[in-house]
């Protein structure tokens, strides 16, 4: 087992967690959509050690995170309208399918041997910092076991990954709470593989029409798991009320009874958005029967968070 230290940001401890990284080992650190299990992306080794922590199938890809765009126009090829996109949303919460270059770093493990990455360039101040510290790309999928719910708090990532991680960096709550969009540019046709809280609408200006996967889709990028971002009560989708030994997670106004919680009160999709893992957290309690999920707007961030509900009631493999 690995002494896992939560520990709170100064240069000192970014100069650590950079050097342990640079070490192979593991560091959990925020993003502004999730927390991150980080390892270095170049390295067989470190990006073995995240998929043996999350317990993580070998065959679902990582995102590789970096510093800025230069470095990932060096590790992909970015065509004019990656270019574009990139210039337009990131730093962000957005992720690029792309090409790999023929002499890219990146473990081909990371891209579970597809000749294709994803990267992003993340907003969130500490994230930047610790990519610039360390000076090379860290792959860094959500910091919880596989195919459980995101960690959108230092507390998170300590519940399921105490004992796997080194260091977790706790820069407070994470302002978005979705996993980022994935879209995909490698072929002729753009395709979301996964949305987020760049939609479709944000994109399309750029874009034109593009193509939604869906969850038969062959896996080429993180997140596309039927069953996924699952709490370990079963989860039943579009309740008006929660049936009896059911916990419920409403969306408006609900009674304040106990056992139920709300997205957002108003209504406000970006406020659920930001609350919905923790809250799916908050009620995975032992004793009740299952979570019973009020329906949400198939619209905007709607999209992205109802994609995860679907995941998380999927049947169980």
């Amino acid at each position: 087992m690995i002494e896992t230290r939560v520990l709170k940001p100064t240069d000192a401890v970014l100069y650590e967690a950079a050097a342990t990284l640079a070490a192979g080992e593991l560091v959990a650190f925020p993003t502004e959509t999730v927390y991150g299990l980080g390892g270095d992306a170049t390295s067989d080794t470190a990006v073995a050690r995240i998929f043996e922590a999350k317990a993580r199938p070998s065959f679902n890809p990582l995102i590789s995170h970096v510093q800025d765009l230069d470095e990932a126009f060096m590790l992909g090829d970015f065509d004019e309208r990656a270019r574009s996109v990139a210039e337009v949303f990131w730093p962000g919460p957005l992720t690029l399918v792309v090409r790999r270059r023929e002499k890219c770093p990146i473990s081909l493990l990371a891209s579970a041997g597809l000749d294709t990455i994803a990267i992003r360039v993340p907003a969130h101040p500490l994230a930047a910092e610790l990519l610039r510290a360390v000076g090379r790309p860290i792959a860094a999928p959500s910091a919880n076991p596989s195919g459980r719910v995101s960690p959108t708090m230092a507390e998170h990532v300590l519940a399921g990954l105490a004992g796997k991680v080194s260091i977790i960096l706790d820069g407070g709550p994470c302002s978005v709470g979705l996993e980022s969009t994935v879209l995909d540019l490698s072929g002729n046709v753009p395709s979301i593989l996964r949305p987020g809280a760049v939609t479709v609408e944000m994109l399309a200006p750029l874009l034109g029409s593009l193509t939604t996967a869906d969850t038969t889709s062959k896996i080429v990028a993180p997140g596309m798991l039927e069953s996924h971002y699952a709490p370990v009560l079963p989860v039943r989708l579009n309740a008006e009320t929660a049936k009896d030994g059911e916990l419920f997670l409403g969306f408006g106004e609900v009674s304040g009874s106990t056992g139920s919680e709300t997205l957002s009160a108003s209504g406000d999709l970006t406020e659920a958005a930001s609350r919905l893992f923790a809250l799916l957290r908050a009620l995975d309690l032992p004793g009740a029967s299952g979570i019973a999920i009020a329906p949400i707007p198939e619209v905007g961030l709607g999209v992205a968070i109802n994609d995860r509900l679907r995941r998380a009631a999927a049947p169980r493999a």
